[in-house]
């Protein structure tokens, strides 16, 4: 079964993805995140079409520590945040949790 990208953020965050063709999005103005975007994950979480939730990094800091906990450990659908400070020990992290093995060790 073919799973879908779902992207979660400010409009101009998602209008991107959009463009590009993801069908699958939740619109969280940035004076809403505090309110709205627990919610938001929470919905994409369960739907079972998505495979990969894509975020800002820095909208990791609005969640609730229930909700930011529920996505870092969803294997799916994963997450992959962009942006932020993460750089590549970020993404390795992701990728190896995603996968559960590290493909950059040495």
């Amino acid at each position: 079964m073919s799973q879908e990208i779902a992207v979660i953020g400010s409009p101009d965050f998602t209008t991107g993805f959009r463009l590009a063709g993801v069908r699958k999005f939740e619109n969280v103005p940035d004076e809403a995140k505090d309110d709205e975007l627990d919610e938001a994950v929470t919905r994409t979480l369960e739907d079972e079409d998505v495979g990969i939730i894509v975020m800002h990094e820095d909208d990791l800091d609005h969640l609730s520590r229930t909700a930011r906990q529920s996505v870092e450990r969803s294997i799916e659908p994963t997450l992959v945040t962009l942006g932020g400070s993460g750089g590549a020990s970020g993404l390795r992290d992701q990728i190896k949790r995603a996968i559960g093995i590290d493909l950059m060790d040495e």
